[in-house]
């Protein structure tokens, strides 16, 4: 007689829907995979049924490895996996796109922004409402005197041109709305620009202070090239973005009274589509 422990997985109650994904991108980070996913489950464990989504972005060292190891015992620990790498800003969104949760929160896979800011990024969103779209992680210290040097300068360069109120943008840890994200305009380094991004679509963003640490394992795999430099155009183009935002029109189709009745029709918006 088969026992509890050999029945069908088609037998078992379905695992709850999640109320939070947390979107972990990462490359040749083999070294910081069991701790941080360690560190994600203490954190997200009061918050309700969660799931973590790492995103590999093509890496050639033990990571996918590392993974296969992680979720051997963890059923709410999925992966996705780029054929070649395609930057940060493309694995956020692979992770958010494969979310299952209305609440995403964005995590740097190295180990330098502590898993257990998490709740109180999700607390400042759910608290400021639905008109509120973003909770934004800043750093209060960056280690390493020349890294907090990079961020200064890129950072200020891009609040005086945005004018965007976030003193930190470069920090990985974020809760968004999933719906809001799906409806930011996609580009490479997307990941830099969110708070602006989020304002241009009408909603609010929140802040809240959080510390950095040192990576766990590895070494950075950015430099001030990155940080502003290669930036500069992709702040020229953010700018000319919400500069040529404009009122979304409240469309709707007229029905004649006598259709609707018959049809049991409301008037109803005329939707745009998928998300862009």
């Amino acid at each position: 007689m088969s026992g509890p422990s050999s029945a069908a997985p088609a037998d078992r109650a379905p695992a709850p829907a999640p109320v939070l994904s947390v979107v972990v991108p990462v490359k040749n980070e083999a070294g910081n995979i069991l701790p941080l996913v360690a560190e994600i489950e203490t954190a997200c464990a009061p918050l309700g049924a969660f799931e973590i989504l790492y995103v590999d972005d093509g890496s050639t060292d033990a990571t996918p490895a590392e993974l296969a190891a992680a979720q051997a015992t963890r059923p709410h620990l999925r992966v996705v996996r780029h054929a070649q790498s395609c930057g940060q800003s493309a694995a956020v969104r692979s992770g958010v796109r494969a979310a299952r949760a209305p609440l995403v929160a964005t995590i740097d896979g190295d180990g330098q922004n502590d898993p257990a800011f998490i709740p109180d990024l999700v607390t400042a969103l759910e608290a400021a409402g639905p008109g509120c779209g973003l909770a934004a992680g800043q750093r209060t210290s960056r280690k390493g005197r020349f890294k907090a040097f990079q961020s200064r300068i890129a950072n200020g360069v891009r609040r005086r041109v945005l004018a965007d109120a976030t003193r930190d943008t470069g920090c990985g840890l974020k809760v968004v709305r999933r719906d809001v994200y799906l409806m930011l305009p996609y580009f490479d380094a997307l990941h830099r620009f969110m708070p602006a991004l989020v304002a241009r679509e009408g909603f609010s963003v929140v802040h809240v202070d959080v510390k950095d640490r040192p990576r766990l394992a590895g070494t950075s795999k950015y430099g001030m090239l990155d940080r502003l430099f290669v930036g500069i155009l992709d702040l020229a183009g953010v700018w000319w973005l919400i500069r040529r935002r404009r009122r979304v029109a409240d469309a709707r189709e007229t029905v004649p009274s006598d259709h609707a009745a018959r049809a049991g029709a409301a008037r109803s918006p005329i939707s745009e589509g998928p998300p862009r």
